[in-house]
């Protein structure tokens, strides 16, 4: 099953008569004199379940860290269910291999929310039979396409032609259950070896006879079955383990009706929702969906920004190496479309205020370097980017200068020029950052 769950489908169904969707991106920043929502609205969430044993099984699988090569790291060790199921640590990247020594080549994602993670596609969401041949026909008009300005509100961005969804930072797979074989397999992270070495490992696991249970006895000599069916597992665990997606923040309980925010906390959503000033909600939406799903603060699509190299690298200790995203290294299918070198997913922002590692790169440790980077990266770049040893500025030097021209230049607050003022006041920054505070789970209200 793909990871867009039933609970979704049924979510699809709910008919709210258009009144409660009255409101509109623009006026979310609006609130009454207590810091109340005027317009409250129901958000639907998936239902709380007892988890099937196919998801118990991968909940098993997900914390086991004898499945990799050190024997110290599984699943949940780069995705802590104490950290929204992102890193546990504060450097720009994980450590694994054999000896827990090896950098990983990126920074990595939180697992959370990605249950309405559409399928990658180049254009307007396609539907999940997409194949290699309709993405190379969808990027060559891509080539060609004149790009909607994206901004908050507006609709017109949906339909343009570059990529969107998949999972990693570069939309290499479709589904939980790839995603989960990805990193056992990488020799930097879990390091598990061989399809041979996990499937002997998860023959002799405690929790081995799960899988005669749920698939009789075949499976266990089936090897390529065998892991097939234990990450589809780990990926159903993930689907309905309700931590995965809570829709438990303060701004959650904003929405319907049930907190207050503070007057910097409605200062922030006003600036993330201007598209004359950070412009945030024009890549990471602010606003419930009109069948009443919660807000995921991603539009899904992917950007070529232009992030800073990031020396603590060791792959970019290497100067001819560079992490193009969507057209490699770690994809391999779609080398040809440089159009797309650069080009990463956009996050979601829930839960981005408990992170320590920002972009693909981990190259930005706190919200205030991301919210300067957003400001002055086309104003003051020197205030972002190194210098060379003449003393100029080394404006995108993470990415190879043929490709500078796939950098986003015309979404706010990205339409700016050297010289001009940045789109941001340091206290705006302040109060965009305690907004995106208001995005962490697990909120309680005070009585």
């Amino acid at each position: 099953m793909h990871s867009r769950t039933l609970w979704l489908l049924g979510a699809g169904l709910l008919s709210l008569a258009g009144a409660v969707f009255a409101i509109e991106t623009q006026g979310l920043a609006e609130a009454t004199p207590s810091g109340l929502t005027p317009n409250p609205v129901h958000l639907y969430r998936p239902p709380v379940e007892p988890l099937s044993a196919m998801a118990q099984l991968g909940k098993a699988i997900f914390f086991d860290a004898s499945l990799s090569s050190s024997g110290a790291l599984s699943c949940a060790s780069c995705h802590s269910p104490d950290h929204a199921y992102g890193p546990p640590n504060d450097g720009p990247v994980m450590l694994g291999g054999a000896s827990l020594s090896r950098q990983g080549a990126r920074a990595v994602p939180s697992l959370t929310y990605l249950e309405r993670q559409p399928n990658f596609s180049i254009g307007p969401e396609k539907a999940d039979d997409d194949n290699v041949t309709e993405l190379a026909q969808m990027a060559a008009l891509g080539q060609q396409a004149v790009r909607t300005t994206k901004t908050t509100g507006a609709t017109g961005a949906s339909a343009n032609i570059v990529p969107q969804g998949g999972l990693f930072w570069d939309g290499r797979a479709d589904n939980l259950q790839d995603q989960a074989l990805f990193p056992l397999l990488d020799p930097k992270e879990m390091d598990g070896g061989s399809a041979e070495i996990v499937a002997d490992k998860l023959r002799r696991a405690p929790y081995a006879q799960r899988f005669v249970e749920l698939f009789g006895a075949g499976v266990m000599r089936n090897q390529r079955l065998l892991i097939a069916e234990a990450m589809f597992a780990v990926g159903r665990y993930q689907v309905e383990e309700p931590s995965f997606h809570p829709y438990s923040s303060k701004y959650d309980d904003w929405l319907e009706g049930k907190a207050r925010l503070s007057e910097s906390e409605l200062r922030g959503l006003q600036l993330f929702n201007d598209p004359d000033k950070a412009n945030c909600a024009g890549c990471h939406t602010s606003a419930p969906s009109r069948d009443g799903l919660p807000p995921l603060f991603t539009d899904h699509q992917y950007e070529a920004l232009g992030a800073p190299r990031n020396a603590a690298l060791a792959d970019n200790r290497d100067p001819g190496y560079f992490d193009l995203g969507v057209c490699g290294p770690h994809r391999t299918d779609m080398p040809e479309q440089t159009q797309y070198c650069g080009m990463f997913l956009t996050p979601t922002l829930r839960n981005t205020a408990t992170r320590h590692a920002f972009f693909h790169n981990g190259v930005f440790k706190t919200l205030e370097q991301v919210l300067d980077f957003y400001n002055f990266r086309d104003t003051n770049p020197e205030k972002v980017f190194p210098r060379a040893a003449d003393g100029t500025v080394r404006k995108y030097d993470d990415l190879p200068e043929k490709y500078h021209a796939n950098v986003d230049v015309t979404d706010p607050p990205f339409d700016r020029h050297l010289g001009d003022k940045p789109a941001m006041t340091e206290q705006d920054e302040a109060d965009i950052i305690a907004f995106l505070k208001t995005l962490t789970d697990g909120y309680k209200a005070e009585n």
